[in-house]
């Protein structure tokens, strides 16, 4: 007997479904997605493991002030440039920032994490299917940062399973996989 379900696909087709899957779950606003038992049921494992490595890592980083230089900007958000030996050069300035450094076994678990969780960008609905203004998601940060402190004083169970009812179409059990 296998130790995971084969869900019907080839192992590369399996593996960006339960990868897109899982990204969709974390990415969502409200932290749920409705899909068929057997995929929440492997997802879920996912998801409790890359939840427990947040947790476990959350505290695990230290502040550092570096200087970055930084274009010097106009009231229109133009670069300023000036004339230095018959060209045009950028003025920049120096910034100091303070900016939050992993450690090694914080970093190593942002590796693991990047490795299952696909690139996410947002689109502001003004301006949807234009490139101009679309953010990047880091949902590292979010495991990090929101996720993992909701649920520090627990000892796993971080998703739960709800059954809605048959698909009409095949008749597959749907399920809502949410975290709780």
């Amino acid at each position: 007997m296998a130790g995971y379900r084969k869900l019907g696909r080839t192992s590369n087709q399996r593996k960006a479904l339960l990868r897109g899957q899982v990204t969709s779950l974390i990415a969502s606003k409200n932290g749920r997605i409705i899909t068929t038992e057997a995929r929440a049921k492997e997802v879920q494992k996912i998801v409790e493991g890359l939840i427990a490595l947040a947790v476990k890592e959350k505290d695990n980083y230290e502040m550092v002030k570096v200087t970055a230089k930084v274009a010097r900007k106009d009231k229109d958000g133009k670069r300023v440039k000036e004339e230095k030996d018959g060209k045009r050069v950028t003025i920049y300035d120096e910034v100091e920032k303070e900016i939050k450094k992993d450690l090694p076994s914080r970093l190593h678990a942002r590796h693991q994490m990047l490795k299952i969780l696909y690139t996410v960008k947002e689109v502001p609905t003004k301006n949807a299917g234009k490139k101009r203004n679309t953010k990047e998601l880091d949902l590292v940060a979010k495991l990090f940062d929101e996720i993992a402190p909701k649920y520090v004083g627990r000892n796993g169970g971080y998703t739960r399973i709800i059954k809605i009812g048959q698909r009409k179409g095949d008749g597959a059990m749907q399920v809502v996989l949410e975290l709780v």
